[in-house]
């Protein structure tokens, strides 16, 4: 079979600059592009598109397979990393304290317990509230969101253990900044984060006139054989590969326009990754030096129920750490003990590393059947990201 041809398409929002200027290796990044084109050649991906950074300026941006730069897709859990930060801008700001209880910030968050959680346990998902459920029948209606909220129950103690929380402790941060600012969370991040870093195409919550760049989510692939998993989990599982049908809800109109805080960001790689230059060189102090310290650092050591291995978080982000697992948080490679990041659905995975400069986003429209496939392939493209800083830079 031809080596299909591989094409670099600029986007007019995103101009490029030769890798050896910023102090990669341009030998390297096409190597990760090669790489990349492996998922839409060998299946099951129907596109992916990434891009990488350094000194504040893109050296590569590309899409591969059914789809290009001119688009933009669902980024599903490396929206963290935004609703934290701008948890961490308003910590510099009077009002503010992430120790405090929640019902300090939000009077109906009672009940059940619930008024032992406090801000930070939100950030580290050690609040307590992994399963607080919040769909659709009321994620529309900020009352409706409260009322339910009310409801929630604890499933063990806040701040004895971790486990992810996948959507519901970035619904109630999300209440936290519109409480503190006064202006709904959507457009309070627009005018103070994305605004300000020039980033027009990373939106929370798309107005249904300018959704028609946004790509749309496809179940892909196979699940992974009782095989491949017993050499993974030293035991033969029989796994279903149930495929969440609620993941689709992303592709409607509505829940675009809503913006769920824990997984409903759209955006190009280009402007992830420069999200990520603007979180490491804080040029305009966007953020308190201070805060994003503490934020990018881990004071907590709960292990990952679902990895086995330490968490790892900081305030709301994954920090790849010394201990030799920073593949299995998705920052796979050469990367330092201090970058940090957030994988998100399919294999997605952004990350900004402050030692060497370099930051990286890989995002797909195709929700992989097999998650080991899925891990595995933002980890490849990791490894091959971090990989191209050049020796003398």
């Amino acid at each position: 079979m031809p080596a299909k041809v591989i094409l670099r398409m600029q986007s007019p929002e995103h101009s490029l600059v030769a890798a050896a200027e910023i102090g990669l290796d341009a030998a390297k990044l096409d190597e990760l592009v090669q790489r990349a084109q492996r998922g839409i050649d060998e299946g099951p991906l129907p596109s992916v598109q990434f891009a990488v950074a350094r000194q504040g300026q893109l050296a590569l941006f590309t899409t591969l397979g059914a789809a290009d730069n001119n688009q933009r897709y669902n980024i599903f859990s490396c929206t963290k990393t935004l609703i934290a930060s701008a948890i961490w801008k308003l910590m510099a700001e009077p009002g503010l304290d992430i120790s405090l209880p929640v019902v300090n910030y939000i009077p109906q968050f009672i009940g059940e317990g619930k008024e032992r959680i406090t801000v930070e346990q939100l950030l580290r998902h050690t609040a307590g509230i992994p399963h607080a459920p919040l769909g659709p029948a009321v994620w529309s209606d900020r009352q409706s969101r409260l009322a339910k909220m009310q409801s929630w129950r604890l499933n063990w103690e806040p701040g004895s253990q971790m486990a992810y929380h996948a959507t519901s402790a970035h619904w109630v941060l999300a209440e936290i900044i519109t409480s503190v600012t006064g202006t709904d969370y959507r457009h309070w991040i627009e005018q103070e984060i994305l605004t300000p870093l020039e980033l027009p195409r990373f939106q929370l919550g798309v107005p249904v006139e300018q959704q028609a760049d946004i790509t749309e989510l496809a179940f892909v692939g196979e699940p992974p054989t009782s095989e491949e998993l017993e050499k993974i989990f030293g035991v033969a599982i029989d796994w279903t590969g149930v495929n969440d049908e609620a993941l689709l809800l992303y592709n409607l109109a509505d829940t675009r326009a809503l913006g769920v805080p824990g997984a409903g960001g759209v955006s190009d790689a280009a402007s992830v990754a420069l999200y990520y230059q603007g979180l490491i060189h804080n040029q305009n102090q966007l953020w308190d030096p201070q805060v994003l310290t503490q934020a990018t650092t881990v004071t907590d050591k709960f292990t990952d129920p679902v990895t086995g291995i330490l968490a790892n978080r900081g305030l709301g982000i994954v920090i790849a750490g010394d201990d030799g697992f920073c593949g299995r948080r998705g920052m796979a490679g050469d990367v330092s003990p201090r970058c940090f990041g957030h994988q998100g659905l399919g294999g997605q995975i952004a990350w900004g590393d402050p030692e060497t400069g370099i930051s990286f986003c890989a995002i797909t429209n195709g929700l992989d059947a097999n998650p080991i496939r899925a891990a595995r392939f933002g980890g490849a493209l990791s490894v091959r990201a971090a990989a191209a800083l050049l020796p003398t830079a």
